[in-house]
């Protein structure tokens, strides 16, 4: 999943030629006779001839081959400035000193006085085109409210934050204000008081916990749907499954996500309301009851193994063939998998469409339906979740009520005596190399549902387990798939002690009822979608397609 998380997700415009002051702008900054810095269609492009002395770090020549120019991609430089006195020119940039690790490397030009060709107006343009090709479309020196979890994860949130992400956060001049939780629940607090005008981005440096509780922070406002859809949630991976960036920027590696963050493209997300009781609140990733649940929430013991955990608590389930009893209602939008994998071609179809006609680039990924401007499109398919708004600023009001009332007209209790899993995902990874709902979008305002049944043999167990990571899961006979908007589940045993995960997070094993709001919440990814690879053969028409056409 990192291999192209150094890639520049977006091919940058063609050399352009402007006028500055009078002169011809061609993309070429002459430092010396015969040593030029050039503008190129994918990077900055240094000679190798050019002597490049360290400043605040040992620097390496960036040349080759003599007479071969070197290049720094623009999706890696940071920033770029001149000297008051126009003398000097600095580039920051991200640098992969190891295997998915970047640091920060900074190279400083000596620019000679300005010529008749090269006047203090020309350098200020140059500088100017190269930061607009190293951001494109996105925002630069977003402010950051950043949150760090020094419990996450195995640990080590705090050395993560302070020595390898945040030196890029700082060369790339990110305004920032960081806090350090102390108790779990006081991002939630903290959240409902923010003063969101002074900030565009939230910056949870946790596992998926402290995302979910900064979501419930602003959902819990007078003014949610404003907060929700103005403080764009990120992420910076420090915890065990790290889905939330595995999904918004193809990585868990905290400095590849930060370069994501920095880069990061402003996408709605669906958010899920989630009744219990008497209380409702939000779910960004997950709701798993069963054996997933029982992985996530009964091997809390195992966090200082990491992402291995789950490996050895699921090895531990399967032996026992346990089967978890309930009954299930829901609200079905897409019942099979063929119609799932159309309606994800048709997403992916009309977001390719967009990004092309925006930036003349394509696109491969699921960019299910957003415009220039980062706002939902509509498909022939369905998003019956945004039908209910009443245009007030909390919460969306909820169109099938909550798991307190009556069961929503034409809705039917079914009872699944012997369940597995059932497992509803708003993301499509779930953990590093773990992608469970390889159909997910990120704002098509549906949830994505697995059911599978409990009692089949270890054997089979395994092997849906690998069919996890060969990507042949969402295919599976023993796999029950569908694209759903809303549903209420009753444990059989409610009360008497089990798992319910939301989010990674333990709930009451209670009746619970979840609806989702298509692109209630805001996040940045690095590509204006997810980064999952969708279900296998997802671009290919069927023979009854080909048939109906």
């Amino acid at each position: 999943m990192d291999q192209d998380a150094m890639a520049n997700p977006a091919k940058t415009a063609s050399p352009e030629v402007i006028e500055a002051a009078g002169q011809e702008f061609n993309n070429a900054l002459v430092l010396s006779p015969g040593v030029t810095l050039t503008l190129g269609p994918e990077s900055l492009l240094i000679p190798d001839q050019l002597v490049i002395k360290p400043n605040r770090s040992c620097l390496p020549s960036l040349g080759t081959k003599k007479g071969t120019p070197s290049s720094i991609p623009y999706y890696s430089i940071l920033w770029a400035e001149t000297s008051e006195d126009r003398s000097w020119l600095v580039v920051d940039y991200a640098h992969e000193d190891s295997p998915h690790h970047l640091v920060v490397r900074n190279l400083k030009f000596a620019v000679p006085a300005q010529t008749a060709e090269q006047t203090d107006d020309y350098m200020i343009k140059w500088v100017e085109s190269l930061l607009k090709r190293a951001y494109g479309t996105a925002v630069r020196r977003k402010r950051a409210w950043v949150l760090v979890n020094p419990h996450a994860g195995p640990g080590g949130a705090d050395k993560i934050w302070d020595k390898q992400v945040k030196p890029i956060f700082e060369a790339a001049r990110i305004p920032m204000t960081i806090v350090r939780t102390t108790y779990s629940g006081e991002a939630v607090d903290l959240a409902q008081v923010l003063d969101i005008d002074n900030y565009d981005i939230a910056i949870p440096c946790s596992g998926d916990g402290l995302p979910h509780e900064v979501f419930n922070g602003l959902a819990k406002r007078p003014d949610a749907r404003r907060a929700l859809s103005k403080i764009a949630v990120c992420h910076i991976p420090c915890g065990s499954g790290n889905a939330m960036s595995c999904n918004l920027y193809g990585t868990h590696r905290p400095t590849l996500a930060a370069l994501a963050i920095i880069k990061g493209i402003p996408t709605p997300l669906d958010l899920v309301s989630i009744t219990q009781g008497e209380e409702r609140f939000i779910s960004f990733l997950s709701q798993a009851l069963g054996v997933i649940a029982d992985l996530d929430l009964g091997t809390e013991h195992l966090r200082w193994m990491g992402a291995a955990r789950f490996t050895v608590g699921f090895l531990m389930l399967v032996l026992q063939k346990k089967t978890y009893p309930c009954d299930i209602a829901v609200k079905v939008e897409i019942e099979h998998k063929e119609s799932v994998k159309r309606h994800y071609r048709e997403r992916v179809t009309l977001g390719s469409a967009d990004v092309e006609a925006s930036n003349g680039s394509g696109q491969s990924r699921a960019c299910d339906g957003t415009d220039a401007d980062g706002c939902p499109t509509t498909s022939s398919s369905p998003s019956p979740s945004a039908a209910v708004d009443d245009g007030g600023p909390g919460l969306p009001p909820l169109k099938y009520g909550t798991v307190m009332d009556k069961l929503p007209e034409g809705w039917e209790l079914v009872p699944y005596e012997k369940l597995g899993s059932f497992y509803c995902g708003n993301m499509a990874y779930m953990a590093p190399d773990a992608n469970f709902f390889s159909a997910a979008l990120a704002n098509d305002g549906l949830m994505d549902l697995i059911i599978t049944q409990g009692d089949v043999s270890p054997l089979k167990s395994v092997g849906l387990q690998m069919a996890v990571d060969t990507g042949e899961f969402f295919d599976s006979p023993l796999v029950t798939y569908r694209k759903i908007s809303a549903y209420r589940l009753i444990p059989r045993n409610a009360g008497k002690g089990g798992y319910l995960s939301i989010d990674g997070e333990a709930r009451p094993f209670e009746p619970f009822q979840a609806e989702i709001h298509q692109g209630l919440g805001l996040t940045l990814s690095k590509n204006g979608c997810f980064e999952a690879p969708g279900p296998l053969n997802w671009d290919k028409v069927t023979t009854s397609e080909r048939l109906l056409a």
